[in-house]
């Protein structure tokens, strides 16, 4: 008897590390996927993480690690033209220290700010209403600027100014309300200042190098007493699966916005903040009744 109580004991607990190998690899696909699309990963992660019950100390954490992940795919998918700044950068080639600095440039706004008020961003704005209204509001702002007549007059990142760079800086203050997205405010940001859909997006995935490392290693310093040996298989599972998703979403992308606009991510940012808004409702009638 005390064999079989062993062994089923042995098997609930496998049958548990399998249930979290596997929501660390749905979450996983799920930052990967949307971290660099214009449907924020950071109100997707907060659902998703919701249903799942992976909401707890452990999962705030598992969240800085598959971000690690999906900006890893990005420095590989661009590593060439990186290294080329890099070297250039070492030789003070003009191109190459433009690039860096108007990527320090566009950084900085959104750095500051929150540094400033993330505590109060945290405290109020990450809640289930306000990421849906996020979703639906950011769908309204990507169907105005795609409308909206723009001659463009920055084919490449390239040719981008210092002053475009802190246009688009602050524009990205406004993915620190959770369910705005980075890539959407970062993106249409360029867009409505004259930049083209191809330069905005490629831009956007530079942005994100400095700014979700920043984020990363602040985040991994506030919050290191957290990180156990113990989750290495969990963290690995989402880390890797966030590298692979992200990689491919980002060259998706790509090819997608070579021939269409952004509007189809308009549309779905509008039917799931409606979805988030029924079903919170629905779950807060039922905790109540």
């Amino acid at each position: 008897m005390s064999d079989l109580a062993d062994l089923s004991d042995q098997l609930e607990e496998n049958l548990v590390e399998l249930l979290i190998l596997g929501k660390a690899l749905i979450l996983g696909i799920i930052e990967g996927v949307t971290e660099f699309l214009p449907i924020s990963s950071t109100g997707h992660l907060i659902i998703v993480g919701d249903l799942l019950n992976f909401n707890d100390a452990t999962g705030k954490v598992f969240e800085i690690v598959i971000q690690l992940g999906a900006i890893l795919a990005v420095c590989w998918e661009y590593r060439a033209r990186l290294a080329k700044v890099g070297q250039g950068v070492m030789i003070r080639e003009a191109a190459a220290l433009r690039f860096v600095t108007n990527l320090l440039i566009a950084f900085l706004p959104a750095a500051v700010v929150g540094l400033l008020f993330i505590k109060v961003i945290k405290a109020y704005l990450f809640q289930p209403l306000p990421v849906a209204l996020a979703f639906i509001l950011g769908a309204l702002v990507i169907f105005w600027v795609e409308r909206r007549p723009v001659p463009v007059r920055i084919m490449q990142v390239d040719d981008m100014r210092w002053t475009d760079a802190l246009k688009v800086g602050c524009a990205q203050i406004f993915s620190l309300i959770p369910g705005t997205s980075r890539a959407g405010a970062t993106i249409m940001g360029a867009m409505f200042f004259g930049t083209s859909r191809q330069a905005a997006t490629e831009f956007s995935f530079f942005l994100a190098i400095p700014t979700m490392f920043a984020a990363t290693f602040y985040d991994v310093f506030k919050h290191w007493q957290l990180l156990h040996v113990q989750d290495l298989a969990t963290f690995a599972v989402g880390f890797a699966a966030a590298f692979v998703s992200a990689f491919f979403a980002v060259r998706a992308l790509l090819h997608y916005i070579a021939r269409n606009s952004f509007s189809a991510f308009a549309w779905y940012r509008i039917v799931f903040g409606l979805l988030l808004l029924v079903y919170y409702r629905a779950a807060l009638f039922q905790a109540f009744n």
